[in-house]
C-alpha cells in the first residue's frame, strides 16, 4: 500500500468506519460488529459500503490508520496526507512532524483543540462537520423535555370517558355554551417550555445545539462550564455563564452535558441537587454517571424533582427491578438520543467524500 494516501484518524467507535470503507483489508471481526449494528436501520451495509467508495474513488484503496492517544498520533504523522480528529490536539509540535498533511477533518465543529493560524501558515486546508447525531441528541432532549412538560406518556390514548376514568381523573364535561373544551381529560399540571429557564452544564457541541433549539422555544438559557464562552458566542446562543449552583436554583430544566470524566463523575451529587428549585426537572442525554445515583433516587423519593429523563444509562439493558421505572414522573429510554444510525452514515458519506475531494486536487 506504498502509494495508497495515508489517512490517521482519531478512535472512536464511529470514526472507526472510515477503515471499513476505505481500507481494503478490513478487520473482519469489526466489519461483523458493523453489519450487526447497522442492521435495523441500515441492512444493506455492504450496499452502504460500496456506494461510499464509488464517491470516494479517488483515495480508495487508503491507508487508514486509528490513533487513540496524542503519541500515537504523532508518531503516525510523517506519512499522514490527511489527518481526522475529535479531541486528539493538532497544534505547532503535531504540525512540525507533519510533512505531507494536506487536511484536517475536525469531526465536529468547535477547533479549540486545532491550531487554526498554524494550519493557515502551512497552507494546510481545515474541515468541519456538523453531526447529524450530536443534532438528533438536542432533539431528543427536546422530546423528553416535552413529554415531562406535556405529560405525553399521561394523556395519550385518554380520550374516551371509560379511559379518562379509569386513569382515576373523572371526566366532567365543560359547559361548551360558555368556556372552551381543552384538556377535556382535566390531567392537571401540564407547563410551557416558552419563557421557562433552561440550564445547561456544558455547552459543547451537543449543549450548542440544545441551546439553538432553547432559543426557538423562546426559553432563557443560562449555562455553566469551566471556561467562559466569548461574547459573540454567548449572543449567537443567547447564553448566559452563569455559577452551577446559581444554574441549578435558578433553572426549570436542567441539562447536564459534558463528558464523563474522573472530574465529572457524580458531579450532580447530594449538595448540588439540594440547590435545584422543587419544580424543576432534569433531563440527561449525555451519561448517567454525572448524576450521583443515590442523591438521585433521594430527591425522586421526597418529590423535589418534577421529573427526570435519563437515555444513557448507569446499567444496560435496565434491570427489570430498577427502582427508576417505579416512579411516574421519570422516562427512560434505550440509549435513543442519537439515532438513526442514518446520522452516523450520512456524516462519514459526507466527510468521506470530502477526503476524496481534497486529496484529489
Amino acid at each position: 500500500m506504498a502509494s495508497s494516501p495515508v489517512i490517521v484518524v482519531e478512535d472512536d467507535p464511529f470514526t472507526r468506519l472510515i477503515p471499513l470503507v476505505l481500507d481494503p483489508r478490513p478487520n473482519e471481526e469489526r466489519y461483523a460488529a458493523f453489519v450487526n449494528f447497522m442492521s435495523h436501520d441500515e441492512p444493506d451495509f455492504d450496499g452502504w459500503l460500496r456506494r461510499v467508495r464509488k464517491s470516494a474513488s479517488g483515495i480508495y484503496p487508503a491507508d487508514v490508520r486509528l490513533v487513540g492517544s496524542q503519541e500515537e498520533l504523532r508518531a503516525q504523522l510523517p506519512d499522514c496526507k490527511a489527518l481526522v480528529v475529535e479531541s486528539l490536539v493538532v497544534g505547532p509540535e503535531e504540525l512540525a512532524a507533519a510533512g505531507q498533511l494536506r487536511l484536517v477533518q475536525k469531526f465536529g465543529t468547535l477547533l479549540r483543540n486545532i491550531d487554526t493560524a498554524a494550519c493557515a501558515e502551512k497552507n494546510i486546508r481545515l474541515r468541519t462537520l456538523r453531526r447529524r447525531a450530536n443534532i438528533s441528541c438536542a432533539e431528543h432532549a427536546f422530546a423528553l423535555m416535552l413529554m415531562l412538560a406535556r405529560k405525553l406518556e399521561t394523556v395519550s390514548g385518554l380520550v374516551t370517558v371509560q379511559r379518562i376514568n379509569a386513569a382515576g381523573l373523572s371526566y366532567r364535561p365543560y359547559d361548551r355554551r360558555h368556556s372552551a373544551g381543552g384538556n377535556f381529560a382535566r390531567v392537571p399540571g401540564t407547563r410551557a417550555l416558552n419563557g421557562a429557564t433552561i440550564g445547561i452544564i456544558g455547552l459543547g457541541e451537543i449543549g450548542r445545539e440544545i441551546a439553538r433549539r432553547a432559543v426557538a422555544f423562546d426559553m432563557n438559557v443560562l449555562y455553566h462550564q469551566r471556561t467562559r464562552l466569548s461574547e459573540a458566542d454567548e449572543r449567537e446562543f443567547g447564553a448566559r455563564h452563569v455559577p452551577l449552583r446559581t444554574l441549578l436554583a435558578e433553572s426549570d430544566w436542567i441539562i447536564p452535558q459534558l463528558p464523563t470524566l474522573p472530574a465529572t463523575r457524580n458531579m450532580l451529587g447530594r449538595e448540588e441537587l439540594a440547590c435545584i428549585k422543587p419544580g424543576a426537572c432534569i433531563v440527561n442525554v449525555g451519561n448517567a454517571p454525572l448524576i450521583n445515583r443515590d442523591a438521585l433516587l433521594e430527591v425522586l423519593r421526597v418529590g423535589t424533582l418534577a421529573g427526570f429523563a435519563l437515555d444513557v444509562h448507569y446499567q444496560e439493558p435496565v434491570a427489570d427491578d430498577d427502582e427508576l421505572l417505579g416512579f411516574d414522573n421519570v422516562i427512560l429510554t434505550p440509549r435513543m438520543a442519537g439515532s438513526p444510525r442514518a446520522n452516523a452514515l450520512r456524516d462519514f458519506e459526507e466527510l468521506i467524500a470530502g477526503l476524496a475531494r481534497e486529496l484529489s486536487q
